[in-house]
């Protein structure tokens, strides 16, 4: 899969079958799409190509706005070379992209990408005041060089799989159902920094997770989730919170892998919620935490047999 930038470096020498959007969380109905996208480029002998944009449209338009991404643009590159994306187009996004009218931004889609064919949601709009619906774009496209072509919402029961629904159901820690919907674990991903050294003190030792960006962390409680490093997945179980036992005041994500010994200071790791075990809360003692500690872990393997 090539990733690139600038549109207007992208040279090619093949038209291409195109979508567009943040793609947050690459869920069910992310997937559907592609999915018919990848079909009809190889059937019309055509580069199948997403264009996303980085950061996430939210956090410029709206940077007081506390809903983060699902998934980081890295993990986006993954995902789509995996599900066998031609052409990935990450576009900066910035205020003057979003004043672009509809018009001239699909021109260039036409002109520089070679698009003949754009695939969007039921509910897809672009351009300055969201002026470019899928109507719009068909008018649009008449005269471009184009067609466009409308997938319906993909359901999970009778709820449609969004992003935003995701985002709701990891706000509510409901771990489970979010995962039917992205058809895979939430994850984070950060790097180890040190930090009080408690969980050692209480015989469970934990690397203290810095996510790399500001993707969604779930409600504070304990989780079992698989934690990886190094290629090695591990079952976990993660507190998040505050740690009210010793006073604490920031927001900690306090992974212990289980059966696991070694330094992990400096490592990256990834996090995958499975579950929610239960809410964070104050122990009278060491000796009570270090007690439900033993019963989360028991729960962790329970739960993740």
């Amino acid at each position: 899969m090539r990733v690139i930038r600038d549109p207007k470096q992208a040279g090619l020498e093949q038209d291409t079958v195109l979508t567009i959007g943040a793609f947050d969380g690459l869920h069910l109905g992310h997937q559907e799409l592609l999915k018919r996208l990848v079909r009809r480029a190889k059937q019309t002998y055509r580069l199948s190509g997403v264009m996303t944009f980085d950061p996430h449209p939210r956090a410029v338009l709206s940077p007081t706005d506390n809903t983060f991404c699902l998934t980081t643009t890295e993990d986006k590159v993954a995902i789509l070379q995996q599900w066998g994306i031609d052409l990935l187009v990450v576009l900066p996004f910035t205020r003057d992209l979003a004043r672009m009218s509809a018009h001239d931004f699909m021109q260039m889609l036409a002109l520089d990408l070679r698009m003949t064919e754009l695939w969007v949601g039921w509910n897809f709009a672009l351009g300055r005041g969201r002026e470019g619906d899928v109507k719009a774009l068909k008018k649009l496209g008449r005269e471009l060089g184009y067609a466009v072509h409308e997938i319906a919402p993909v359901q999970e029961g009778d709820v449609v799989v969004s992003s935003t629904q995701i985002r709701s159901l990891i706000a509510a820690g409901r771990m489970r159902e979010a995962a039917e919907m992205l058809g895979r674990y939430h994850v984070l991903r950060g790097r180890v920094v040190r930090g009080t050294g408690r969980g050692k003190q209480l015989g469970y030792a934990t690397a203290n997770l810095q996510p790399e960006r500001k993707c969604l962390v779930p409600p504070a409680g304990v989780y079992a989730a698989y934690a990886s490093v190094s290629e090695q997945r591990h079952l976990a179980a993660v507190n998040i919170g505050m740690r009210p036992t010793f006073g604490g005041h920031e927001l900690t994500i306090e992974v212990h892998l289980l059966d696991f010994e070694g330094d992990l200071y400096g490592q990256d790791l990834s996090v995958q919620f499975v579950e929610r075990l239960r809410d964070e809360k104050r122990f009278a003692n060491e000796q009570a935490l270090r007690s439900q500690i033993a019963a989360d872990v028991a729960h962790v393997r329970e739960v993740l047999g």
